[in-house]
């Protein structure tokens, strides 16, 4: 090797000079980072408060609540009790409405998910006339109000026998939840790999047997999804059981609402029962809170 050779493998090529950064990067760096994390944390505390007010002065005595707010139990943590939630157990409306929204919410989220799971997997795999119409049908159901059938609906049910039973209000909330939960599952269905079917079925798979033991657990997260929807709709909901229920069969929300509307100052029952109102479906959410986040994230990337 020459001189001239051996001097220029010596040579290093010069790196590009580094640009600054500019102010709006730096600025837009700062707020992708820490300062977000700070906005998010503090965000989630803020929407905490309600909920630890809640729980707090479900645990005061009356006399405590009226004459002061639920904040001072930090300096004064001898007013916590659990006299109020004695008094709600021994209260038969709030008890038996407890059930009657467990006895709603759990077939109507049960029919909604095993009737959409069918219907869901007929329209994405199966072959039969006019599929294509009746699912455009179908989720054309989805703009229709829920007012716009209270009445018509509260007429057929009274006469057929079905009007302020259990039964009724059960009936109506899987009715409106299935439109969503065809959509929702036939999509989902739709994305499963056909060669997984197929060579299920050469092995000898019937459409019951495929179903079961292939599309339902890879559609796992999805259904998870659904019934986390529909209890939570099911649970919460006042303007339904208002309308088809009695005072026999009405749910939580409702016996929460006759209570304030009857005592107005029953505050000692009202706050224990709203609590447990709102801490089940939060418990079912946390419950199957990974299925969930995996479903409504299916399909987003590729």
């Amino acid at each position: 090797m020459t001189a001239d050779a051996s001097a220029a493998a010596k040579v290093t090529p010069a790196r590009p000079a580094r640009a600054r950064p500019s102010l709006g990067s730096r600025l837009a760096d700062a707020v992708s980072g820490g300062l977000v994390r700070v906005f998010l944390i503090l965000m989630g505390l803020f929407w905490l408060v309600p909920t630890i007010g809640l729980l707090l002065s479900s645990l005061r005595s009356p006399e405590d609540m009226s004459g002061s707010g639920w904040w001072t139990v930090f300096a004064k943590p001898a007013q916590l009790t659990f006299t109020s939630y004695q008094k709600l157990l021994e209260n038969g409306d709030i008890t038996g409405s407890l059930l009657n929204t467990v006895l709603i919410t759990v077939p109507a989220t049960v029919l909604v998910v095993v009737v959409g799971s069918l219907a869901g997997y007929a329209f994405a795999w199966m072959e039969f006339p006019g599929r294509d119409w009746w699912f455009l049908i179908v989720v054309s159901l989805l703009v229709v109000p829920v007012q716009v059938a209270l009445i018509p609906i509260a007429e057929l049910f009274g006469k057929i026998g079905l009007f302020g039973t259990i039964f009724g209000v059960i009936l109506f909330h899987t009715g409106f939840g299935l439109p969503f939960a065809v959509f929702l599952l036939r999509n989902f269905f739709a994305e499963i790999p056909r060669e997984l079917l197929e060579a299920a079925r050469l092995d000898g798979a019937g459409e019951l047997r495929l179903f079961t033991r292939v599309v339902l657990p890879l559609g796992g997260p999805a259904i998870a999804s659904l019934g986390i929807f529909q209890f939570l709709w099911v649970w919460n909901d006042m303007l339904v059981a208002l309308v088809f229920t009695k005072s026999g069969t009405q749910p939580i929300t409702v016996a929460l609402q006759t209570q304030v509307r009857q005592f107005g100052n029953n505050i000692d029952v009202l706050a224990p029962g709203a609590f447990i109102s709102m801490v089940i479906p939060l418990a079912v959410f946390f419950a199957f809170q990974r299925q969930f986040v995996s479903g409504v994230m299916a399909g987003a990337v590729k």
